[in-house]
Parts: structure tokens; sequence; C-alpha cells
């Protein structure tokens, strides 16, 4: 993996409660890439010793919800999230599908930052091809399931300081 600045998949200093829990919001959809952007958080996460959850809905679409709906059935237990990541992979076919699809799941993971107290970090690929998945899971672009589960931390840090 050819990073331009490799410290920014270090989380080492950054101070967050011992209890913090990310869940991991992922698709079934374009499950191999997702495998990979699930595995990358998953390495991170268990380097910085946070506990995780993970949440399957079947594509990029339902991931707004999934989060929704986890939130409102844990937001007053002991084991509410301190994050949501959200991962999934949307593949441009030969219709507007893609469009529709990435847009309506960009504008609900900012709706959820926008009104839930905790973060929720994008973590879907929204691509044209194999080539540019291969690039964002450990190629020439870096790992974004790693960088996701980094910014998570970083998030409940900034979360936690405000």
């Amino acid at each position: 993996m050819a990073v331009s600045n490799p410290q920014i998949y270090s989380t080492a200093g950054i101070p967050i409660p011992p209890d913090a829990c990310i869940v991991l919001v992922r698709t079934e959809w374009n499950a191999e890439t997702v495998d990979k952007l699930e595995s990358g958080c998953v390495a991170v996460l268990g380097e910085a010793k946070v506990a995780f959850r993970i949440l399957t809905v079947p594509g990029a679409f339902e991931i707004p919800f999934g989060i929704k709906a986890y939130w409102e059935e844990h937001k007053a237990k002991s084991d509410k999230p301190a994050a949501f990541i959200a991962l999934g992979c949307v593949l441009r076919g030969d219709t507007p599908h893609f469009d529709y699809v990435c847009r309506a799941v960009t504008d609900g993971v900012l709706q959820l930052n926008m009104t839930l107290p905790v973060p929720t970090i994008f973590g879907v690929l929204t691509v044209d091809d194999q080539q540019q998945i291969d690039e964002r899971v450990g190629g020439r672009h870096g790992h974004k399931g790693m960088e996701a589960a980094v910014t998570a931390i970083k998030m409940i840090a900034l979360n936690g300081n405000l």
C-alpha cells in the first residue's frame, strides 16, 4: 500500500473513553469489496482496542435507516455507540441507478451527522470499476476501511472534547 502519509493510519495517543463502541453498518451488496473495507476497520479498531459491533443491511440505500434505527434502539442503553461507520460499495452500471443511490446514501449520512449526537463516518466507495476498488482497498489510494476506523476514533475524541 503506497500512501503519501502513512501517519493517517495511526491512532496512537488519541484519547477515547475505554467503553467506547463503534458500530459498523455494512452492506450485503458487493460483499467481496465490503469484506475488505470491514477487515481494514477491524484491524485498526483491534489495534486501538476499541469495541465494535457489525450491523448488516441489504444495500447502500439502506445504510442511513440502519444507523438511525440502531441509534434509536440503543441511545438510552449502556451500549450506545460512540460512532458509526457506513461501509458499502456502489459500482457504476449502465443506468442512472448509480447516481440515485450515491446521492441518497451521501445525503443520508450527512443528515445523520447533522442530527445524531455521535458521528457517522462515510466509508462507502462510489466507483466506476474494479481498478478503482483495488486502488482504495490497499492500493495506491490507501485503504478506505482503515481510514474510516481512524476517522471514527478521531471524531470520538473530538466529540468528547467539545
